[in-house]
């Protein structure tokens, strides 16, 4: 049996079976690395697909919404559970990814693959600078924000200290940058943990645990959002999103128990290196026309 028409772009000389375990073996690691690193598994799906399998990056962006959508279902009853993810915070910056996720997606099918693949490229390089840049420490004399505890977005984490209060920050300047999030979400069917995670570890000052355990939270809406555009131009396959997101699910609920006891800083450095990796490799399939 070989593969079906919507999946005609991929080279590779595989049965169904065979493809469908690769890509779901795939899919679970990529959903374990995105659920402990908070950037969403669609930095890796993406990728895989299209580099490993020459899959037309249409129908890759469309199976990893599908997988984003898993990630976050997956880890975010776990996480909400051990207390981690700040609810109020991921309500309020949902807003403005969706409404970038509509805009993104919306573009994405206006623009050549090419032009897609180099712009992901420089997507996952930031990303990767993001995973190994030191997080820098948060003020415990800073005062609080006026408009954040207005919000009552303020909370609690747990450590094996016991819980350990934070003030959220600069809340404008995170939602500005949580519809740029959401348009490269619907862009690039990614999370886009990475832009996510900028904006409440850096911008909002929000512990690097709860940023993370958050996005997860997020991601989920953000990718629904721009999936239904995929969804009306016909590309998201079955065929490939099925195995796509049952390995991102299994892998998504790995790393939620993992998490806890990570090493958070071993994790990054790791994950950026091989980010990296795979963007260089974007960008040169992406600018020599052979994605």
């Amino acid at each position: 049996m070989t593969l079906g028409p919507p999946l005609l772009a991929c080279n590779v000389h595989a049965t169904t079976l065979e493809f469908t375990l690769l890509v779901a073996f795939g899919s679970l690691l990529a959903g374990l690395l995105g659920s402990l690193t908070g950037l969403g598994g669609g930095v890796i799906i993406v990728p895989f697909l299209t580099l490993l399998f020459h899959v037309d990056i249409r129908y890759a962006i469309g199976a990893s919404l599908v997988s984003v959508i898993a990630t976050s279902s997956g880890a975010a009853a776990a996480y909400l559970r051990e207390g981690y993810s700040n609810m109020r915070v991921g309500m309020l910056l949902e807003v403005a990814t969706s409404i970038g996720a509509i805009c993104g997606a919306y573009l994405a099918t206006r623009i050549p693959t090419g032009a897609i693949a180099v712009v992901f490229g420089l997507v996952l390089l930031y990303s990767a600078w993001t995973s190994v840049k030191p997080i820098p420490d948060v003020s415990a004399g800073e005062s609080p924000d006026p408009l954040a505890q207005g919000l009552r977005l303020d909370g609690t984490y747990p450590t094996p200290e016991g819980l350990i209060e934070y003030h959220v920050r600069h809340v404008p300047a995170g939602f500005v940058l949580m519809y740029l999030a959401g348009a490269l979400s619907g862009l690039l069917g990614i999370g886009s943990g990475a832009v996510k995670v900028l904006a409440m570890d850096r911008a909002m000052r929000i512990p690097f645990k709860v940023s993370t355990t958050t996005s997860n939270f997020m991601i989920g809406v953000t990718a629904a959002a721009s999936a239904g555009i995929y969804l009306h131009r016909g590309y998201i396959d079955p065929g490939l999103a099925m195995p796509v997101m049952l390995g991102v699910a299994a892998g998504a609920l790995s790393g939620a128990r993992i998490l806890p006891g990570a090493k958070v800083r071993t994790l990054r450095i790791a994950f950026g290196a091989a980010l990296a990796a795979i963007a260089m490799q974007m960008i040169y399939q992406g600018m020599g026309g052979k994605i």
